[in-house]
Order: C-alpha cells, then structure tokens, then sequence
C-alpha cells in the first residue's frame, strides 16, 4: 500500500512543489556516471524526479513504483516518454538487464515487512546484469530523526502554482522499534480540504543492511554518507556477483 502522499492524486500533484529542493539526488547522478551506468532501475520512483534527471542525461531508465497516482504525474511530464514506467514493485519484475538500481530518499525505508524487503533486494539483484550495482540510503538510528517529526519544527505554508496555498506540517505518532510513524496534514485554502498522509519507516542498524545484502548475494563494496545530511545516514553501495 502506498502512503496517500503518494497515493492521493489531490497530493501526488503537489508533492514536488512542497519538496523542491531534491540536491539529495545528486549523489545519485554522480553514482550512475561513476558506474557508467547506461540502464538503470529506479526503484521507487515516485512522481519521476530522478528518473527524468537521468534521462535527461540519455541514460535508459525504468521507473517503477506501487503508487498509480504518483506515476500518473510522472508520466505527466512533457519529457516522460523518455523513461519506461511500471506501476508496481521490484519483487515482480519484468525481465531486465541494468547496470544500477537505485532506492533513493525513504525507499528503502518504507518497505517496513521483513519478507518484502528481501524479495525487494531478490528481484533487484536478478535484474542487474554481473557487476552491477545496487545504491540505496537508509538513516542512522542512533540519530533519531524522529525527534524533529514535530508540528514546530515542519509547519509551513506553500504557494502551489494553479493550486494556490496549502499548509503543511508533520507530527510524530508512533515509535514501535524498529517501526516509527508519522503523520503529514495538508490543509488547501481554496476549499479548505484537509488531507492526512500516515507513514511508516523501518530503521535498520547498519550490520542488519549489510548481512541482508550478503543473504542475497551482493558484495558489499561501499557504505558512504549522505552529502546532503553529513553523518545521518547510511549509503549502501553493493554488487551483484
């Protein structure tokens, strides 16, 4: 099940004006030139950000995610025909042969059940050819992201093009270790709508990433840090043998 962030088509269509400032993937961008990637699986896509930059680039780019709403806006976009779009997940895919594939953002997170998290990591393996690489981040737990999820430090009020003003804030909900939720409000001012999205993330340890990505058969080459959020997170680099 997507988040109604995602999901929502009234919040699929304002989730970039409300995140803009995406300089989180350009980390990403430098990964695919590092790797000369020349296909790549962009797992989670979401409204096609990262998909589109790397298409822009002519990099072949399959974009899948499970929200139809927010593939909808993707394929949307006037340059969408550049990238092949999937509604769906990675633990059913089609037959493929990238050089990356990638979970940006709070992908990897998201996938909160133990037994899809590891078919996820299956099915991305099975579709990188030999020597290709899997990049995905996932935060730090001994940070505590959580402890900002709070009203004070989120509110805001956004001026969306052709949809006009909309508040927005988070708050914190749950913390079930290893399971934190969250909830996002949006309130439109045209028609006065509220909207709620609820959130799940799953925090894992890095020792727990590394060994589920062993089980599965990558090698481990890499565990960087997030240049966007120094010390926050961890930024797997792992190889299909």
């Amino acid at each position: 099940m997507a988040d109604d962030c995602f999901g929502h088509p009234r919040l699929a269509a304002i989730y970039d004006p409300l995140d803009p400032n995406r300089s989180d993937l350009d980390a990403y961008l430098r990964m695919a030139e590092e790797f000369g990637a020349h296909r790549v699986l962009d797992i989670g896509c979401g409204t096609g950000v990262f998909a589109l930059l790397l298409a822009d680039r002519g990099v072949d780019v399959v974009g899948i995610d499970p929200a139809q709403a927010s593939v909808d806006v993707a394929r949307a976009n006037p340059r969408s025909e550049r990238v092949r779009w999937i509604c769906g997940d990675a633990t059913a895919l089609p037959p493929l042969r990238v050089d990356l594939a990638t979970m940006t953002a709070n992908v990897a997170q998201e996938i909160v059940d133990s037994d899809t998290w590891q078919k996820t990591l299956r099915g991305a393996y099975e579709a990188l050819r030999p020597g290709g690489h899997l990049v995905f981040e996932t935060r730090d737990p001994a940070r505590r992201a959580w402890d900002e999820w709070t009203r004070g430090h989120s509110h805001r009020v956004t001026e969306v093009p052709g949809v006009g003003s909309v508040e927005s804030w988070v708050q914190l909900t749950e913390v079930s270790w290893p399971l934190v939720s969250f909830r996002w409000t949006y309130v439109f001012a045209e028609d006065g709508q509220v909207l709620t999205s609820d959130s799940t993330l799953r925090f894992r340890e890095r020792e727990e990433v590394e060994t589920d990505l062993l089980t599965q058969g990558y090698v481990v080459e890499d565990v960087r840090g997030a240049p966007d959020r120094p010390g926050k997170e961890f930024v797997f680099l792992a190889r299909r043998t």
